[in-house]
């Protein structure tokens, strides 16, 4: 398959702790809680540091004078200290589970209101599947991040070096015996991690493309069966998944390799001290509580070095999925208004006026032409004009356009006189109303998808008038009415009941400009005549621009305009075009196949 905009692009040069820092906003209403829990968390773990010094107090004292109540007092204080640390230890636990989960719904949150906010062209080119994974996946590991791994580099870190400050206060020359690997371990570590950020961010775009895969089989799960595309369609998803394994079998084995050496060369340090320290005690010049003491310290400190590796592999997963996570937060949203107010000075004239409108693609290649070229043309106050062109003449951009779902290269379109651009768009989208050629249908009921029209503001009187317009009369038929629940995307339904819905959504609100994308295409002949008679009543109290295939759907139209080769070639009545246009006539022959938008 395809490398996308999200897995082709390379891991960027800023450092892990740079990428990490811009979660501190979302940490920031939690700190308290989180630095207590820290705080917690360390005294907890310097307190497993006191038990080596029980122990030293032990062997020299109790058990080398054979006082047994010394050494039960002794053991009460070991136990003290084991109850005390795992009591810290919970309480850190309870301390930061809550207010992490809240931070992982708010990041969520934000991501899901951005993604709102992006214009179309973004998700254009954003797989769906690499936008599931990053709020879901890369969120989860997150949240374990900031609970854990985060928490913990900072207790190892102060357990560490409050340790070694231990060991070197029992005994320096054993203490710097420990402390002679530190320096090739933190090279070592050094070259982990840039190798491991490498891959991580690999994984992680590898379960977006599996992801993505994955939603493209369900939602199209007809047409997979249809063709008989299920072996295709679980060999493709063998292959990702095959390659997502190696991935994540190259990310195990430099686990392996750093966790190796994490574990080796402290061991033959402590080896090497062990042995000293036995000979030294042989010698005399140290006692046996002492060794005892010291090594047990060293013991305790396994846990903190040899969790390096495992620490810095999360730190990474967790930078890469910081990195994900704030890619799509910083894509730029609709701006409300492409040019200031003070510029916006209303045209003569009212209903909607297409003055020099050109658009080319974000991501076209430069120096191709435009999609439209200067397009100009007035739909006057309450008239309906129906546009028609070719396949791939440009009538659904165009269209697009009105509602600002994609910006004008040039030009500019204005409503009742006043540029759309100069509108916050939640006032264009109040006036304008779409129904698309290819109906999207959300898992709701009936009633709740029709009303999204009117933006849930209408009534039942309201909603049942747009039903009975789009002669969607089968709802009453289901099993609720209108509330029974549609399904993901309306497939339970067919293609014309979901048409008939996307239009009543469209007529509910009762918009003063109406934009349809060839909204019958899916309706047999006699239900599109049905359609049409109701909708005449409609269309005259509003502004309308309609996209048409069909000589019935035109001749719902006041006027007609001929679209060809991104340009307005033609404007008149249907039987005016009939006899003035070739390509026209050609066009409502039937020559051309039916219902093909463009882009």
């Amino acid at each position: 398959m395809p490398e996308n905009h999200a897995t082709a692009k390379e891991t960027k040069g800023a450092s892990s702790v740079r990428t990490l820092l811009r979660l501190w906003p979302y940490l920031r209403p939690v700190r308290a809680r989180w630095f207590a829990a820290g705080v917690v968390a360390v005294t907890a773990s310097c307190l497993s540091l006191l038990i080596p010094l029980v122990l030293k107090w032990m062997v020299d004292g109790p058990v080398a004078e054979r006082d047994p109540g010394g050494v039960w007092l002794g053991a009460l204080y070991l136990l003290l200290l084991g109850v005390a640390e795992a009591l810290l230890f919970g309480l850190r636990r309870w301390l930061v589970a809550r207010p992490l989960t809240g931070v992982e719904a708010a990041m969520r949150a934000d991501l899901y209101r951005h993604l709102q906010r992006l214009p179309v062209a973004f998700h254009d080119r954003w797989p769906s599947g690499q936008l599931l994974s990053r709020g879901t996946a890369d969120l989860a590991m997150l949240r374990m991040f900031l609970t854990f791994p985060l928490m913990f580099i900072v207790v190892n870190g102060v357990t560490v070096v409050a340790g070694c400050a231990v060991l070197l206060a029992q005994d320096w020359l054993l203490g710097l015996i420990l402390l002679v690997p530190v320096v090739p371990l933190i090279v070592i570590c050094a070259l982990f991690e840039t190798k491991y950020a490498l891959v991580a961010r690999r994984a992680q775009d590898q379960v977006g493309d599996l992801t993505t895969v994955v939603e493209e089989s369900v939602l199209g799960i007809r047409v997979v069966k249809g063709f008989g595309r299920h072996r295709a369609q679980a060999e493709a998803f063998r292959t990702l998944a095959v390659r997502l394994r190696g991935t994540e079998l190259d990310k195990a084995r430099l686990l392996a390799a750093i966790w190796a050496v994490i574990m080796t060369v402290p061991e033959l340090a402590v080896g090497a001290a062990l042995v000293l320290g036995t000979v030294r005690v042989a010698d005399g010049a140290m006692s046996a509580g002492t060794l005892v003491a010291f090594l047990s310290t060293a013991l305790a400190l396994r846990w903190p070095v040899e969790s390096i590796g495992f620490l810095l592999a999360m730190t990474q997963e967790a930078a890469t999925a910081t990195e994900r996570y704030f890619e799509v937060l910083d894509e730029p949203v609709e701006e409300p208004a492409c040019r200031p107010r003070a510029e916006s000075v209303k045209a003569p004239g009212g209903g909607l006026r297409f003055d020099g409108v050109t658009f080319r693609y974000p991501d076209a290649p430069p120096g191709t032409d435009p999609v439209l070229a200067r397009i100009d043309l007035h739909v006057r106050p309450g008239e309906t004009m129906a546009l028609v062109g070719a396949t791939g003449s440009g009538k659904t951009t165009l269209t697009a356009l009105v509602p600002r779902l994609h910006e004008v290269t040039a030009g500019r379109i204005l409503l009742d006189g006043e540029d759309i651009a100069t509108m916050e768009r939640s006032r264009l989208r109040e006036l304008v109303a779409v129904a698309f050629e290819e109906p999207t249908l959300f898992s709701a009921s009936v009633g709740e998808n029709v009303l999204m029209g009117a933006g849930g503001e209408a009534d039942e009187g309201a909603l049942r008038r747009a039903l009975a317009v789009a002669q969607a009369g089968f709802v009453d038929g289901l099993p609720d009415g209108v509330r029974t629940q549609v399904g993901e995307q309306g497939l339970s339904l067919s293609g014309g009941q979901r048409q008939r819905l996307a239009l009543a959504r469209a007529v509910v609100g009762r918009p003063r400009f109406l934009v349809l994308d060839d909204p019958l295409s899916a309706l047999d002949v006699h239900t599109e005549a049905l359609v049409e008679a109701a909708l005449r009543d409609v269309l005259r109290g509003t502004t309308a621009l309609v996209v048409a295939h069909r000589p019935s759907t035109v001749q719902l139209a006041d006027r007609v305009a001929l679209l060809s080769g991104g340009r307005i070639t033609a404007v008149g009545t249907h039987h005016e075009l009939l006899r003035e246009s070739a390509e026209y006539a050609w066009l409502m022959s039937g020559t051309e196949a039916e219902g093909g938008g463009s882009r």
